[in-house]
C-alpha cells in the first residue's frame, strides 16, 4: 500500500508518519492487516511534481495540510480550500479514486464563536471533498477535529494545552481568563489509532447536533470515538501537580485511558533538559542509605535501601502497614518473628534470583547484608506513605 500524507511536517502529520513508519518497518505489529510499501510525505516545501507523483501512485490519502495562523485572512481560503481543490484535481488527472481522509475542524460548523474566516474556509474544504466523492465515487472521510493535544504540538500556536504544558514545564506564566471554560480535547494517539482504523476501512462515522458529535453508522462525517471534556481550570490544576512531583514525589492518581494520563505524557514531552533528571534526598549514615523514590495518592510509596556489608537494618514491626522487600543486588537474609513468639522465619535473598518478600503485619522484621564486601540493594514498597504523626512503627529486635 502506498500512502500520501499532506501536511506531513505538522503536528498530526508527524505523529501519523511515525506510526506508519513503525508499521512499515515491522516494529509495530498491532495492525497485521496493514502492509505499507511507500510513504509520500508532502508539505509546504514539497513541489507540485512530487504531489503529482504521489497522487498517481497513492492507494490512500491523508489530507492534513491546512492553514491555521496566516498573516492575512485571505490565506485561510487559499490554504484550506484552494490546496484541497488542487489535490483532488491532481487525483482526477490520474484517474485515481483511492480513499481520501480529510482533516477539517469543529469550527467548520460556523456556530457561535466558531463563525470565523477559518471555520468558513474549513467548511468550503469539506464541500469540495464531498463533491469530489460524489463525482468520482471515491471514498471520502471527513473528520472535524476538536482541540488536539499531545507530543510535538507547537506551543503558542493554536493549542491551549500545548501552551500550558510548555509554559508549566519551563516555569513561564499561564493566563486563564475563565477557568470554567470547557474544551473538548482529542489526544493525538487516539486520533492516530482512528486514522489507522480508517486505513483498514474500519472508521467511525458520525453526524453533528450543533457542535456535538453524535456517533452513528450512516453519518456523513467521521470522528475519533474517544475525546475528553475538561475545563481550563482542571488542566491547570493537573499541570501544577505534575510540576510539583519531583519535589513532593507524589504521583497523582492516573487511571488508564484517562485525560490525566494523556496530559501527563504530553507535559513530560515539553520538559527542558535540565528538568529531565532531578535529585532525590538520600538519607545516609554509617549503615548505608535510604531514599524515597515515589509516593502515590492511594497506593503507597516506593523506596530504595542500601545496606553496607555486615549491616542489619529494620528491627521493627507494624500493626497494619505492610511492605514488600525486593533485593535487586547483593546477598542478604530477611528475618521475621511474630510478636509474642520465638519462631523466626528466615528468607535468604539475592539479586541473582529476584523475588518479593512480604513484611507481615504483627511481625518484627529485619534485613541483614550477608556479604563482607558488597552493598545490599533493596527496593521497598509500603502500602502507605510514612506518616510521622502516626508512624505505626515499633522497635523490637527479631532475635
Amino acid at each position: 500500500m502506498n500512502i500520501l500524507i499532506t501536511g506531513a511536517l505538522g503536528f498530526v502529520g508527524k505523529n501519523l508518519t511515525a506510526a506508519l513508519q513503525s508499521i512499515k518497518e515491522g516494529k509495530d505489529r498491532t495492525h497485521p492487516a496493514l502492509s505499507i510499501d511507500e510513504l509520500y510525505l508532502y508539505d509546504v516545501h514539497s513541489t507540485l511534481e512530487e504531489l503529482d507523483t504521489a497522487c498517481q501512485k497513492a492507494d490512500f490519502v491523508f489530507h492534513l495540510a491546512g492553514v491555521n495562523r496566516p498573516q492575512n485572512p485571505e490565506e485561510f481560503m487559499q490554504g484550506n480550500f484552494g490546496f484541497t481543490s488542487t489535490l483532488f484535481d491532481t487525483l482526477k488527472k490520474h484517474g485515481n479514486t483511492c480513499p481520501v481522509m480529510i482533516s477539517s475542524s469543529i469550527q467548520a460548523t460556523c456556530i457561535g464563536r466558531y463563525d470565523s474566516d477559518y471555520g468558513r474556509s474549513k467548511k468550503a474544504g469539506e464541500e469540495v471533498a464531498f463533491a469530489y466523492g460524489e463525482a468520482t465515487g471515491a471514498k471520502v472521510l471527513v473528520y472535524r477535529f476538536p482541540n488536539l493535544f499531545g507530543k510535538w504540538c507547537r506551543p503558542n500556536y493554536n493549542s491551549a494545552v500545548a501552551t500550558f504544558c510548555h509554559n508549566t514545564a519551563n516555569d513561564l506564566p499561564i493566563t486563564v481568563n475563565d477557568p470554567a471554560v470547557r474544551l473538548e480535547l482529542l489526544y493525538i494517539d487516539d486520533l492516530v489509532d482512528e486514522m489507522l482504523l480508517a486505513l483498514e476501512g474500519k472508521e467511525h462515522h458520525c453526524t453533528f447536533d450543533g457542535i456535538e458529535t453524535v456517533l452513528c453508522e450512516d453519518g456523513a462525517y467521521c470522528a475519533a470515538p474517544v475525546t475528553h471534556k475538561v475545563t481550563l481550570g482542571e488542566i491547570v490544576e493537573l499541570l501544577s501537580a505534575f510540576k510539583a512531583q519531583p519535589e513532593t514525589l507524589i504521583m497523582p492518581e492516573i487511571a488508564g485511558g484517562s485525560f490525566a494520563k494523556k496530559l501527563y505524557s504530553t507535559y513530560l514531552s515539553y520538559l527542558p533538559k535540565e528538568k529531565v533528571a532531578f535529585p532525590l534526598k538520600m538519607n545516609e549514615d554509617a549503615r548505608g542509605s535510604f531514599t524515597e523514590l515515589l509516593r502515590t495518592e492511594k497506593c503507597g510509596q516506593v523506596s530504595v535501601n542500601i545496606s553496607k556489608p555486615g549491616i542489619t537494618k529494620g528491627q521493627h514491626w507494624h500493626h497494619t502497614k505492610w511492605e514488600f522487600f525486593i533485593v535487586v543486588s547483593g546477598r542478604g537474609l530477611i528475618q521475621q518473628r511474630k510478636i509474642g513468639t520465638d519462631e523466626v522465619l528466615n528468607f535468604e535473598v539475592s539479586g541473582e534470583k529476584i523475588e518479593a518478600v512480604h513484611m507481615l503485619p504483627g511481625y518484627t522484621h529485619n534485613i541483614i547484608n550477608l556479604s563482607e564486601t558488597e552493598n545490599l540493594v533493596t527496593v521497598m514498597w509500603a502500602n502507605e506513605p510514612f506518616d510521622p504523626t502516626k508512624p505505626d512503627t515499633f522497635f523490637e529486635v527479631v532475635e
